[in-house]
C-alpha cells in the first residue's frame, strides 16, 4: 500500500489513508502480560493468581506453567492447554511471561 491508498473505515465512517489504519492495527494487535511484556505464539507463561476453571470444576494454582501458548484475535485472551484442561482460555491480566 502506498501513502496514496485511502480505506474506508466503517467505525469512523471516515476515508482515512491506508498507512495510519495499519499502524493503529499493529498498535492494538501486541498482546502483552500483567507486567507489559509482549507475548508471542509458543511462549510458555506463569499463572499469577489461583483462577476457577469454569466447567472444569478445578482450580488453577498461582505458579501454575502454561506451555505452548496461543494468540487469539482478541488482545486480551490467549489460548493455552493444561495437562487436565483443553481449549482453556485465560486472560492475559492473569498471566506473566516464564
Amino acid at each position: 500500500m502506498s501513502d496514496d491508498d485511502y480505506i474506508y473505515d466503517e467505525a469512523t465512517g471516515e476515508w482515512r489513508p491506508a498507512s495510519e489504519i495499519a499502524a493503529e492495527k499493529a498498535a492494538r494487535s501486541q498482546v502483552r502480560d500483567a507486567s507489559g511484556t509482549v507475548l508471542a505464539d509458543g511462549d510458555s507463561v506463569v499463572l499469577i493468581k489461583d483462577l476457577k476453571v469454569k466447567g472444569a470444576g478445578q482450580t488453577l494454582k498461582q505458579g501454575t506453567v502454561i506451555r505452548s501458548i496461543r494468540l487469539t484475535d482478541n488482545p486480551d485472551e490467549i489460548d493455552c492447554r493444561h495437562e487436565t484442561i483443553k481449549g482453556l482460555v485465560l486472560r492475559t491480566e492473569f498471566v506473566r511471561k516464564r
